[in-house]
């Protein structure tokens, strides 16, 4: 497996988490990148802050999964940076650019909404209360990514149905191959 970087999101993934859950299952190949402020996520620091921690690494050999507005860390680290990656799975990703998003998230919009050149796959849930199913399917059709739809899924993170979430870790597997191609 290439090495993986979990990016959470807003107050970072507790640890019932699926990001925490694979980092606990699989400590070789999995670890999260810290951020100085969990609390009031800002771009420039946070794509600062993953792009610090890729530069140790062939980013080429890197996949990233991003949940919620770590979704928007990876495509706007992406922009900023244009460093190559083996693929991004993009768990839930939040809309920055709703009109009723939080304003103490700071710098994420406008969204960059072009097509990523790595493999990335866009996980959804039909009743994510962060993003509309509408936006997501905008998302991965501007990004180029496959999108995988979960019913009745909320914002998919700590439901007591996810877990460890091996169906995520299985696309993962599938990203793996996909930059292998």
């Amino acid at each position: 497996m290439q090495h993986i970087f979990n990016i959470p999101g807003l107050r970072n993934s507790g640890p019932q988490h699926w990001q925490s859950h694979w980092e606990r299952l699989h400590p070789e190949d999995c670890q999260r990148i810290i951020q100085d402020d969990w609390a009031a996520p800002e771009c420039q620091a946070w794509t600062a802050r993953v792009e610090e921690v890729l530069q140790a690494h062939d980013s080429q050999q890197l996949l990233l999964t991003g949940h919620s507005v770590g979704c928007a860390t990876i495509v706007n680290w992406h922009r900023r940076y244009r460093r190559p990656l083996a693929g991004a799975l993009l768990v839930a990703p939040s809309d920055v650019e709703h009109p009723g998003y939080p304003s103490y998230i700071r710098g994420f919009a406008p969204l960059f909404l072009e097509n990523l050149p790595f493999p990335s796959i866009v996980v959804a849930s039909d009743d994510d209360p962060v993003v509309s199913l509408e936006r997501a399917r905008y998302f991965a059709r501007c990004w180029g990514s496959e999108l995988v739809v979960l019913s009745t899924a909320g914002h998919i993170e700590e439901e007591p149905r996810f877990g460890p979430w091996e169906e995520g870790w299985e696309l993962l597997r599938r990203l793996e191959k996909m930059s292998s191609q």
